[in-house]
């Protein structure tokens, strides 16, 4: 009799344990990341690495109990900011389903974010689920909270603004400022605008080159050169008036959005679309940050519509927020 009920008692208490563990979550089921208590304003990169860094000891158990949810929660967080780490990391979760819930969906889109930014076993990771990523990112690859998309938009055609007012970086050289200035209206754009873009991709440099070709003042690839007729990328006048050019059919593209704008001259703006704002890519977040630092915060600005349609991604995201506003 001892024996039987030593054989019995594990098969009677099995299904008790089974409703005891927690029952698997989906992606979609964690806490939406939110800004971490007390902070006010952009996350900076250091806050991103320590996000990472407690979630890879979470899932680990390394020097603290061994919480896969929560290490998810944390790389989500990380995700979101551009770590392409977390978001290989939280890609390889979801497909081993370690803690989570597996979705190969939305572990291709994370791999992918990874893969844009350099990480070879992410792109490896990629091409083993079937390469491009379909439907739309998951939401540890949109913008935080921190990067609405306006509903308003910016007002069609030249206008009086601020813009006119702000102060023009102290490092640009007279006769560069002198250039953008006369120029600066053909384009209907803002002096202050254009120059924020040069400091930041080649803090004035006509020489300038990239490790992945662009060249110039504006820091130009040769195929978006050709797109906007410029032939010779050391040319200053050239490079300048297709640098113009290309933000001006931005800012229509985006229906006059500063940040997307910028986000997409850094990244294309078929990376914007495909993420429905700005890119979850480290150094799309902190190029878009500074220059927006660097033109106070100025998020909308005048735009020439008949350059070319507006984004459809605007509209269906505006349309979204709309419907959220009038709940």
């Amino acid at each position: 009799m001892p024996v039987l009920r030593a054989l019995l008692l594990p098969l009677l208490l099995a299904p008790l344990a089974a409703l005891a563990q927690p029952p698997a979550l989906t992606l979609e089921q964690l806490p939406r990341p939110t800004m971490p208590p007390g902070e006010r304003g952009p996350v900076v990169p250091a806050q991103v690495e320590r996000w990472r860094l407690e979630a890879k000891a979470l899932e680990y158990g390394d020097g603290v109990k061994r919480d896969e949810v929560e290490a998810a929660k944390l790389y989500c967080r990380a995700a979101r900011y551009g770590d392409a780490e977390a978001q290989y990391s939280l890609g390889w979760m979801l497909t081993n389903a370690r803690g989570i819930q597996r979705n190969d969906a939305e572990a291709a889109h994370l791999f992918a974010a990874a893969a844009e930014q350099g990480l070879a076993q992410a792109q490896n990771m990629l091409e083993r689920l079937g390469g491009t990523p379909l439907g739309d990112p998951p939401p540890c690859l949109r913008p935080p909270e921190v990067d609405p998309l306006p509903v308003a938009q910016a007002p069609a055609g030249p206008r009086p603004s601020l813009w006119a007012t702000l102060p023009l970086p102290p490092q640009a050289p007279p006769a560069i400022v002198n250039y953008v200035k006369l120029i600066a209206p053909e384009y209907q754009l803002a002096p202050a605008l254009v120059l924020a873009v040069m400091a930041q991709e080649s803090n004035f440099d006509p020489l300038a080159e990239s490790p992945k070709k662009a060249q110039g003042l504006m820091q130009l690839l040769p195929d978006t050169a050709l797109r906007f007729k410029a032939t010779k990328l050391r040319d200053p006048a050239q490079n300048i008036r297709a640098g113009m050019a290309y933000l001006r059919w931005l800012l229509a593209y985006f229906e006059g959005d500063v940040m997307l704008a910028l986000a997409g001259y850094n990244a294309g703006e078929r990376a914007v679309d495909r993420y429905l704002g700005v890119p979850p890519y480290a150094e799309t977040r902190m190029y878009v940050r500074k220059i927006m630092a660097s033109v106070g915060g100025q998020r909308l600005h005048p735009f020439d519509a008949g350059v070319t349609e507006a984004s459809p991604m605007l509209q269906r995201v505006r349309a979204a927020m709309q419907a959220i506003q009038a709940r």
